[in-house]
C-alpha cells in the first residue's frame, strides 16, 4: 500500500470563498480545490513578476490558463501562454513560468501532490 491509497479524499464541494489561499512565494498563492490518492486540482494565483520557480515532479501535470499571461518553460522550450491555453507537463519534466500580466492557472496533479498535504514528496 501507498502513501496515494492512505489520502482520505476531500469533501463533493470546494466553495471559493470558504477556500483559503496559501502564500508559496512572494506573489504566488494556491488554493487546493480538492483530491484523493489519485488526482487533485489546485488553483495558483500569480501577480506579476511572481515566480514560478524551475522544477519537476514524477506526477503527470496538466494546466488551463484561467487569466493572466505567463512566459512557461517546459523542457527546453519556452512560450508565451495566456487565459484560454493549456499544457501538460509529462513526469520528470524541468518546468517554470514567469508572470508577465496577472492571472491564474488550474492545475490537474495525477497522482496527488502529496507535498501540498505536509507529506515529503516521493522519489519515484
Amino acid at each position: 500500500m501507498s502513501l496515494h491509497d492512505n489520502i482520505t479524499p476531500t469533501k463533493e464541494y470546494w466553495i471559493d470563498e470558504e477556500t483559503p489561499w496559501e502564500e508559496v512565494a512572494t506573489g504566488l498563492s494556491r488554493q487546493i480545490m480538492g483530491y484523493d490518492g489519485k488526482i487533485m486540482l489546485v488553483k495558483a494565483k500569480f501577480e506579476s513578476g511572481a515566480i514560478g520557480i524551475l522544477h519537476k515532479h514524477y506526477h503527470s501535470q496538466v494546466t488551463y490558463v484561467e487569466s493572466g499571461e505567463f512566459e512557461m518553460t517546459i523542457g527546453n522550450d519556452t512560450r508565451i501562454i495566456k487565459g484560454g491555453d493549456s499544457f501538460y507537463i509529462p513526469p520528470h519534466v524541468m518546468h517554470g513560468c514567469v508572470c508577465r500580466k496577472p492571472g491564474i492557472l488550474i492545475d490537474v496533479f495525477s497522482p496527488a501532490r502529496e507535498d501540498f498535504l505536509g507529506h515529503e514528496m516521493l522519489d519515484l
